[in-house]
């Protein structure tokens, strides 16, 4: 079946692919609510540490609707940007329950955060130097570097030799000299190695790094250990996912045995992005051509990498399902079908070479895994419109959760004197 998974899961609820695209249009993002709450309950249970806090990545996705479903699933939230802190207190987030981690940012940045009594990081000496100056006497956090990193993609390995991000774990005298000289009080470090581990001991060895290096600081409040956790995207292979409970099991003891011997008080805390609303998204779209190039043959769609950009960045593999337009298909046949997109770009490829079932035009393509860093990372290239998001409520009904782009959204920020009269 090319749908197997989506079904066994009822995925769609109460509606077909078919009649969420003819509702909503295409291409269309999908939102599955029961899947979602079973990923944020999982990462709220991570560990059985009593004053430990999971706080989701927004970057992953920013979706008003998932955030208010997030925070009432008992996760805070991990913001980069003003942008994310606003959203997160329109979703209903409190002040304290967000941490700001930023990389890279003006003053006006972080004063927006710090006015609002918002947890800061900052990953850099310069950085802390500027927080310094624009808050002396004030509370701050450090992002570390501890030194190895781990990721599916060079561009996903967020510590190491090769990263712009945080501080190299051997200027711990240059940070306290920072800190002395503004009378700053760090109440927290933080760190990231990358994304999409699928096994726990690179995780584990780094928050033993961590909790070494905190050793060095008698006034901590928190520890955030970072996150990372991966997801099977090769689950029609059969690939198995991450043993998260195991892993807290071992995290768990590491813990314990910290606090009890250095800060009973202390919390702990993890950044979960993609774990949690990974798999509670689908992207559909649809096929408008089929050719033969080179004995490529190629299926032609509306899922450009606009879209989804995750396969042209980062090579990214996604489950890909068929959803015929005649519903009488049985085929069991494969063969390799190369999945693009209508973007003017040569990489526009969603997926290479898939053993998939002959398809014709009108065809409904679901990818699957399409949750985290999908809407997020969208875009208007080529004046393309970005698609509506549609969740999948608990009960099996659907509601829009946000509009598909307009041709009047492409105008809107222009200078009025700059739009002619259509």
């Amino acid at each position: 079946m090319s749908y197997y998974y989506t079904e066994k899961v009822n995925f769609f609820g109460s509606a077909t692919p078919q009649q969420l695209i003819e509702q909503y249009g295409s291409p269309l993002y999908v939102y599955n609510e029961n899947i979602l709450r079973q990923r944020c309950r999982e990462m709220a249970g991570f560990l059985s540490y009593p004053n430990f806090k999971a706080n989701y990545s927004t970057k992953a996705n920013a979706n008003l609707e998932l955030l208010k479903i997030v925070r009432e699933e008992g996760l805070n939230a991990d913001a980069m940007s003003p942008g994310e802190i606003y959203v997160l207190l329109a979703a209903g987030f409190r002040p304290d329950q967000i941490f700001y981690v930023s990389n890279n940012v003006s003053q006006e940045e972080m004063m927006y955060a710090v006015n609002l009594g918002i947890k800061v990081s900052v990953d850099s000496l310069s950085q802390l130097e500027t927080y310094g100056k624009i808050n002396p006497g004030g509370e701050v956090a450090v992002r570390i570097n501890p030194g190895f990193g781990i990721g599916h993609h060079e561009k996903v390995i967020t510590a190491g030799e090769n990263t712009k991000f945080g501080i190299n774990i051997d200027l711990l005298d240059d940070i306290k000299n920072v800190l002395n000289k503004y009378n700053l009080k760090l109440t927290g470090i933080n760190q990231h190695i990358g994304s999409l581990f699928m096994y726990g001991e690179p995780y584990i060895q780094s928050v033993k790094a961590i909790l070494e290096f905190a050793e060095h600081f008698e006034d901590l409040k928190f520890i955030d250990l970072g996150g990372g956790f991966g997801i099977p995207y090769k689950k029609l292979e059969g690939e198995e996912p991450l043993e998260l409970k195991q892993l807290g099991r071992k995290i768990d003891e590491i813990l314990y045995q910290w606090s009890s011997k250095n800060n009973p008080d202390i919390m702990f805390m993890t950044e979960p992005g993609r774990y949690v609303v990974a798999e509670c998204g689908v992207l559909l779209g649809t096929v408008h051509a089929l050719k033969e190039n080179a004995n490529i043959l190629y299926a032609g769609t509306d899922l450009g990498f606009n879209v989804l950009a995750r396969p042209v960045m980062y090579n990214a593999w996604h489950d890909i399902e068929v959803y015929p337009a005649d519903k009488s298909s049985t085929s069991s046949q494969r063969k390799p079908i190369t999945v693009v997109g209508n973007i003017c770009e040569s990489g526009d490829i969603i997926a290479e070479n898939r053993m998939l079932p002959p398809l014709v035009i009108g065809d409904i393509l679901g990818v699957l895994d399409a949750g985290a860093y999908g809407y997020s990372m969208s875009s208007n290239y080529n004046n393309r419109l970005r698609p509506a998001e549609v969740l999948v409520q608990s009960d099996g009904t659907h509601r829009l959760i946000r509009r598909r782009d307009t041709l009047d959204d492409l105008l809107r920020n222009f200078c009025s004197e700059a739009i002619p009269a259509l």
